[in-house]
């Protein structure tokens, strides 16, 4: 199994499909946990309607991949936090299905519009996801990863 691939079986597998939620690493986390072979996933954040957290890949025991986000609402009139949750997941689900998690993606989902962008690739990136409701901009999520080099 590749990178890339790994990181899209487990991103679906954890926070998009409700997947296994891990003991968590640091007081107050929120952790999701993925494994397959030599391969190890853990995405561990903080926080709810407003969070911070980082996703980092093991392959034999070495970190060889990571990548931090925080997320907000702006708009907590026209969106919450289990709203934001919805459309992300239906959104993410299938970007997925794409065998992808980095490139750009829009999805409609109801009254509100997914939207990501980034730049770079799996070896280093930065991007913005956001979700509008009628054309305004109600949640945003900034993140950046790359490769790990010792």
């Amino acid at each position: 199994m590749e990178l890339d691939e790994f990181i899209v079986t487990a991103k679906a597998a954890c926070y998009v499909g409700g997947g296994a939620v891990a003991r968590p690493c640091r007081a107050d986390s929120h952790d999701l946990s993925f494994r397959d072979g030599e391969w190890e996933y853990l995405d561990s954040y903080f926080g709810g309607t407003d969070f911070i957290g980082q996703e980092v890949v093991w392959h034999g025991g070495k970190a060889v991949w990571a990548m931090n986000y925080y997320g907000y609402i702006l708009e907590p009139s026209l969106i919450d936090a289990q709203q934001v949750g919805d459309v992300i997941k239906r959104s993410l689900s299938l970007l997925y299905a794409e065998n992808r998690f980095l490139g750009g993606f829009e999805h409609i989902v109801g009254d509100y519009a997914y939207r990501d962008a980034n730049k770079g690739d799996v070896q280093q990136f930065h991007g913005v996801e956001i979700i509008l409701y009628e054309g305004e901009d109600v949640y945003r999520l900034d993140y950046h990863g790359g490769m790990i080099k010792s």
